[in-house]
């Protein structure tokens, strides 16, 4: 899946990259040796569970065994997405490479910082990311849009934002018709130096119903 990017003519302001900077240094991170972990997870779907162990050591290398091959593979990806959200990386190496403007329009999330040549706009609010818009295409399939609200965040022992409550809206970019809605609320635990996934709640629509599915982790190990 990729964003969709074109080049961008637009001139940086510094002040909108001063703004996104200091967001993004308060956003809770692995640190830069963190070589993974491995924890036992239960995933319970609408009442149904299955166990087994994981292993998650980057974005790319996650492994999961559970008994169910098709919930096995959904929560490889839940993984796989935490992750890349919270694995170490520079400003430099993520929004900071594209061209950024800022506006002040008086959202209740903040203002907006719009990322050129990424198809992503922003909100940011007392240093903290309150929104992320993006516009994605993936080959073979239709471009798609997402709006996610940060809802609620905790501050781990170094000073960072976590985030615990968020809520995802997909919709068509062409007619903006939405898709669905799934609602996401974190728990984490604190290992060594790092706040590793406790359980993950997500409230979602599928095929005519509202499903809640609920990943557990314990006995936590860091590799």
């Amino acid at each position: 899946m990729e964003q969709l990017q074109k080049p961008s003519t637009v001139t940086d302001d510094p002040h909108a990259r001063d703004l996104l900077r200091r967001a993004f240094e308060k956003t809770a991170r692995w640190q830069k040796d963190f070589q993974g972990f491995t924890a036992d997870l239960t995933v319970n779907v609408n009442g149904k569970e299955t166990s087994g162990p994981v292993i998650v050591k980057g974005p790319r290398e996650v492994s999961v065994q559970l008994g169910d091959g098709e919930i096995q593979k959904w929560a490889q990806e839940q993984l796989g997405m935490i992750a890349v959200h919270r694995g170490p990386r520079s400003f430099e190496e993520s929004d900071g490479k594209y061209s950024l403007t800022m506006e002040e329009d008086g959202h209740p999330l903040g203002t907006k910082l719009t990322i050129h040549g990424s198809n992503s706009f922003y909100r940011v609010k007392d240093n903290r990311i309150t929104q992320i818009n993006r516009k994605m295409a993936h080959p073979g399939m239709n471009p798609f849009a997402f709006t996610i609200n940060v809802e609620e965040s905790t501050i781990t022992q170094d000073q960072k934002n976590l985030t615990t409550k968020y809520t995802v809206y997909y919709y068509s970019p062409t007619d903006g018709t939405l898709t669905n809605v799934e609602s996401f609320t974190d728990t984490h635990i604190r290992v060594g130096s790092s706040d590793l996934p406790a359980t993950r709640r997500i409230i979602t629509y599928e095929e005519g119903q509202v499903v809640v599915k609920n990943l557990t982790f314990t006995n936590h190990k860091l590799l």
